[in-house]
């Protein structure tokens, strides 16, 4: 890692507890909402999967938007959302979830071009990730390999297509500021493979 990377420890902090909050969150989802407080093992069966897939996602995210920024010379830090990473938390108990556990604000001089690629980093990144894990969930592996790639697939394709909705503070809204034409040639294909996820892949 480049030595002009580095991380304070309010950062590490608030990754930590920003990747544990969604990864609960996920993993409450996935499990059946409130139905998991009647059957906690399913939490701790599912969690360590939901750890890896959601908080990957999340994580590398993240540092997608944080590498990039730096590149383009800003200096550049994730802060936590503790009020919404509770949100993402009640919301996964009553069967929905508004994951938007915090931001990398970046400050220095940036152009409009450099601040849509900054955004468009991080969707791209879990579109990657998602590709990723495509091969092993079509092999339709019984047993934890099959289930984290399904989680992996499913979860990425969604957090993709849900930051590139352009709207208020999310990636989709600074990369539509920048190029209509590049937040059609990203954000559609990102909210295809969303739907694909949501509506025509079986977990």
């Amino acid at each position: 890692m480049s030595a002009n990377i580095r991380f304070s420890g309010r950062e590490l902090r608030d990754l930590a507890v920003a990747w544990v909050a969604l990864g609960v969150a996920f993993a409450i989802l996935l499990g059946g909402g409130q139905r998991i407080i009647s059957r906690p093992e399913s939490l701790v069966t599912i969690l360590p999967m939901t750890m890896v897939t959601a908080g990957l996602g999340f994580l590398l995210h993240e540092l997608a938007h944080k590498v990039t920024a730096i590149k383009f010379g800003q200096v550049a830090e994730f802060r936590a959302d503790y009020n919404m990473l509770f949100l993402a938390v009640m919301g996964a108990l009553a069967g929905f979830l508004f994951a938007a556990p915090g931001a990398v604000y970046h400050r220095g001089h940036a152009t409009p071009r450099e601040n849509g690629l900054i955004a468009l980093a991080g969707p791209l990144t879990n579109v990657a990730l998602g590709v990723i894990f495509l091969p092993v969930a079509f092999l339709d592996i019984p047993g934890v390999v099959g289930t984290v790639a399904n989680f992996g697939l499913y979860i990425n394709f969604l957090l993709a297509g849900f930051n590139m909705i352009p709207f208020g503070p999310l990636d989709g809204n600074t990369v539509k500021k920048w190029s209509m034409p590049a937040f059609l040639a990203f954000g559609l294909p990102c909210f295809g493979l969303a739907a694909w996820a949501l509506f025509g892949f079986s977990l």
